[in-house]
């Protein structure tokens, strides 16, 4: 009747989804559609997950694919790096990646080399997944990015999501992969909207794993980052466009394969690089890009040295202005861009 009238039809409209809806659906969706996906954590089933990212798959597929396990991440993880050996595809959360810590022999010696030790005949398809990096006021047994830890070790791959639209299509890619992924997500990212396009929400959208994503054009400077922080790039670009320079922002959402080569043609564009996280400076996410732009061709088209914006090099403290001056700001992106253009 519209198209009658000679009115124009419209796509479906993009909607807006948080980040724990998106985490949701994408889990929702890989249960209905595999049945060997089954995911297990604490508080995951009858409390819908500490952070409500499981809410309703309990109800819906019951104790055998959604199970609540005790305190013990040595446990858990074990049982479900022995699951992933036997044929099934364990989603296995940790309440927060700090806690991995008492599981990191079964993520690493397990989990990391089994397939390489086995010479290939023994494939290991997990994923671990949950908060990584600071959240607000929990001081620093729960506030460290485990990026550069994960992202380290041959045999992982480690994603790393920002948007609603990255930690779906992500979560879902690293479900169907065969090798165990390690998935970063941000506490602080679990209750914020994004704009989900209507091909996001297809139960077939997936992101490949290792490939980058470009947010915004831009020709003076090349800012790369991963997780939140890719946020306060794209606020850090909004204020300087207004002084006339203009950010291209690299959402990195991969750590581990890391796509050097977007960087690359990047840096080739802009002559320029700042990298940007939240995690420690020592051996990070960001001396990496650094090191492996100095390695390659795209070291010749910088004008300057890169610049790196990380967390401060401290366990992080509990009180709020402490904990703001050591995570990196929009004002701390906007001088370190301004000191890379010598400006």
């Amino acid at each position: 009747l519209q198209q009658r009238r000679g009115l124009r039809l419209s796509a479906p409209a993009a909607i807006q989804v948080t980040v724990r809806d998106a985490l949701n659906q994408a889990l929702d969706e890989e249960l209905e559609r595999d049945e060997r996906v089954f995911l297990l954590g604490e508080e995951v089933a009858q409390y819908d997950g500490a952070y409500k990212i499981s809410r309703g798959l309990w109800k819906k597929y019951g104790d055998k694919r959604v199970i609540d396990t005790p305190i013990s991440e040595m446990g858990f993880a074990g049982i479900a790096v022995g699951a992933a050996m036997a044929g099934l595809r364990p989603v296995c959360e940790f309440m927060t990646f700090n806690f991995s810590m008492q599981a990191i022999d079964q993520v690493i010696n397990s989990a990391a080399k089994t397939c390489y030790m086995s010479a290939g005949s023994i494939g290991v398809p997990i994923v671990f997944r949950g908060p990584n990096g600071a959240s607000a006021g929990v001081a620093a047994q729960h506030s460290q990015c485990f990026a550069a830890w994960y992202g380290h070790c041959p045999g992982l791959k480690v994603v790393s999501p920002w948007s609603a639209e990255d930690a779906k299509g992500l979560l879902k890619a690293s479900i169907r992969d065969d090798n165990p992924v390690v998935m970063l997500e941000s506490e602080l990212l679990y209750g914020v909207p994004f704009e989900m396009s209507e091909q996001a929400q297809s139960k077939e959208f997936v992101i490949p794993i290792g490939k980058a994503k470009i947010e915004r054009q831009g020709t003076h400077v090349t800012l790369v980052a991963h997780s939140r922080p890719v946020g306060h790039c794209m606020e850090a670009a909004a204020v300087l466009s207004k002084e006339g320079v203009e950010c291209e922002v690299i959402n990195l959402r991969t750590i581990r394969p890391m796509d050097i080569e977007t960087v690359e043609a990047s840096v080739v564009k802009t002559n320029h690089l700042v990298t940007v996280e939240g995690g420690w400076p020592q051996f990070g996410v960001g001396a990496e890009i650094c090191a492996r732009i100095m390695e390659g061709p795209a070291f010749n088209y910088l004008d300057a040295p890169a610049v790196r914006v990380t967390g401060a090099d401290v366990p992080m403290p509990y009180a709020k202005i402490l904990e703001d001056n050591c995570i990196p700001q929009v004002k701390d992106i906007v001088f370190a861009v301004k000191k890379a253009l010598n400006i």
